[in-house]
């Protein structure tokens, strides 16, 4: 069987649309019929709640993964969605940089665990809003880096502390490791400072920035309330159809990154 691609959906700024897009961009793919695996690897466990895991249903986590408690298939859960499952979070997961610190092998922790993968198309891991021992492990094990970028003020600030970060990822423990590119998320048209925050990062970036932009929609706000991605709570937003966009972007990426 082949491997799967798995991406880290990473940022180290929180409320920039990090989980929103993992878990719209995984709801796309498995629309298309590609078997797509979620891991969400950040404490507050928001990817869990947005494809309707509830808190009592995470029996196994990706905490648990981690140390060893179980293996992939074990803590893999279905979704209402087809072709999408999920590896739940819970707040357990916070002492995670500290609880493994000391393990030998300590960043390879995750991949060691997908590495026996085979079973889906992609693998996302939903980072958390930091670069700490768990983002590590989630960039070892990744194949590229996605990265949501908010178009507000300050944007830039910070993403070069995350570029240097893969960069040193690169150097020390994943050779292959690539950058998948920036989604501009949260983005009005009508706003002065979003237009300026695109053209400040196209100019800086060139085309690592996707040409699809995530807009700000309510019925991407509304979804996780319902345990749902935007894709099938409401399928004609404008919020649906930017991440299907987003989505066939993304594929065609990755044809070209496998070429």
């Amino acid at each position: 069987m082949p491997s799967p691609t798995v991406i880290a959906v990473a940022n180290q700024k929180g409320g920039v649309g990090k989980t929103t897009t993992a878990v719209n961009l995984g709801a796309c793919l498995a629309g298309q019929g590609h078997t797509t695996l979620i891991i969400d690897l950040d404490p507050q466990g928001n990817a869990s709640t947005g494809v309707g895991c509830p808190v009592k249903g995470r029996n196994a986590t990706s905490y648990d993964l981690l140390a060893g408690r179980y293996d992939l298939a074990e803590a893999t859960l279905p979704t209402s969605v087809e072709n999408l499952s999920l590896v739940p979070s819970t707040p357990d997961l916070s002492s995670g940089d500290i609880d493994f610190a000391n393990r030998r092998e300590r960043v390879r922790l995750l991949k060691s665990v997908l590495d026996q993968a085979n079973d889906q198309d992609y693998i996302l891991i939903d980072c958390p809003p930091a670069l700490g021992l768990l983002t590590v492990n989630a960039l070892v094990a990744a194949d590229s880096v996605l990265v949501p970028l908010q178009a507000e003020f300050y944007a830039l600030e910070g993403l070069s502390q995350l570029l240097m970060t893969v960069r040193e990822v690169r150097q020390n423990a994943n050779p292959d490791l690539r950058l998948d590119g920036v989604v501009l998320t949260m983005y009005d048209g009508r706003n002065n400072l979003s237009q300026q925050v695109e053209a400040d990062a196209r100019a800086t970036l060139g085309e690592l920035v996707y040409n699809t932009v995530i807009p700000r929609n309510v019925r991407i706000s509304e979804a996780p309330s319902h345990g749902l991605p935007v894709i099938a709570y409401d399928p004609n937003s404008t919020g649906s159809r930017a991440y299907s966009a987003l989505t066939e972007e993304f594929l065609v990426r990755q044809k070209e990154m496998h070429q």
